[in-house]
């Protein structure tokens, strides 16, 4: 996955509300406004959880309070019969399609379709068999890092790149939903730049887009965000997704930032650079006439910026004008030469 400009991950998850034909046009939308790539989520409520109604199962509080894990899971998940239709669909839409696998089960399976590289949930990013997994197809792997200390971070990073990954970047993530400003550190980012020296990036859960803009500037590279569609109302995820057009606007947001710290050396635009007209220049203030010197009295150091460089001033001073100079007209830069100036 080569980089240059922010990579802008769609992600589907449960806002197909049970509907192939909403997962499709999810793809669509993706690929309308501008997302680099789509991704699903894949598992089954059996390679999640347990049907049970135990309390342990029963979500307490958060956007899916009173929910039992294994009802949560049975009405989000993406049912695999879908998936070969949406691979193809995707392609035929030419946008690149990928997955979130849930277990072991879920790897073999994706690999059957070509699934050209994979993402680690945050809630998985400790089940060490599931890294080891998809680590050995040898393709570029994307994990998340809700709620993880660094220790454990490094944990998984370590293991993926023992069992065969050869790309790892690391998403900052709040696992939060929706996540709040003050869920935030985003200099995280720097910090997993500098400890593990690969391509970071952010899952976003928030409903700001200044999380996202100061991401791109702090250095992340690859970006994961919920989406709906236009006039969607209902779904698991749709408090913190990305609807119709706001797709659009968000990757306008991720390339505008990018834009304007892409430059690794300094810069200044031609436009700006225009305005040079209106600096201080050396201008005579008197007449001066061939070989008279210049003095205080007969330059000055005056807008605008047609003359020699108001900084040479001090070293004209005193030197003899090598030809007439007329009252408010500029001294001429080639005079700098004729002075042995530069």
């Amino acid at each position: 996955m080569l980089i240059k400009k922010p990579y802008f991950i769609a992600e589907i998850s449960a806002n197909h509300n049970g509907l192939l034909k909403n997962a499709k046009k999810l793809i669509r939308e993706a690929k309308k406004y501008g997302a680099d790539a789509v991704k699903l989520q894949t598992y089954k409520p059996e390679t999640m959880t347990v049907d049970s109604k135990k309390k342990y199962f029963k979500i307490k509080s958060g956007l899916w309070k009173d929910y039992y894990l294994w009802d949560l899971y049975k009405k989000g998940h993406t049912p695999w019969s879908w998936h070969k239709e949406l691979f193809n669909y995707a392609k035929k839409l030419k946008i690149k399609i990928f997955s979130t696998p849930f277990d072991e089960t879920a790897v073999d399976f994706l690999e059957k379709l070509n699934c050209p590289f994979y993402k680690i949930s945050s809630f998985e990013m400790t089940d060490l068999e599931l890294i080891k997994k998809v680590a050995s197809t040898k393709k570029d792997i994307i994990i998340s890092t809700g709620m993880s200390s660094l220790s454990e971070i490094e944990l998984s990073y370590i293991t993926a790149k023992k069992y065969g990954a050869k790309n790892i970047i690391l998403l900052y993530c709040v696992s939060n939903y929706p996540s709040k400003l003050d869920d935030f550190s985003l200099n995280n980012i720097r910090i997993l730049k500098d400890k593990f020296r690969c391509r970071v990036g952010l899952s976003d859960h928030s409903k700001d887009n200044i999380i996202a803009n100061t991401a791109v500037s702090l250095g992340a590279t690859i970006f994961e965000k919920h989406i709906a569609l236009e006039k969607q109302k209902k779904g698991l995820d749709i408090e913190f997704s990305l609807k119709g057009k706001e797709i659009l606007g968000y990757r306008n947001i991720l390339d505008k930032t990018y834009n304007l710290i892409k430059k690794n050396y300094f810069f200044r635009s031609n436009q700006e650079l225009k305005n040079k007209r209106f600096r201080r220049s050396l201008f005579a203030i008197d007449n001066i006439e061939k070989g008279q010197k210049f003095t205080r009295k007969n330059i000055g150091r005056i807008r605008p910026g047609n003359g020699i460089d108001a900084s040479f001033y001090a070293k004209l001073l005193h030197k003899k004008s090598p030809e007439f100079v007329k009252k408010h007209n500029p001294l001429k830069k080639i005079f700098l030469k004729k002075l042995h100036l530069i």
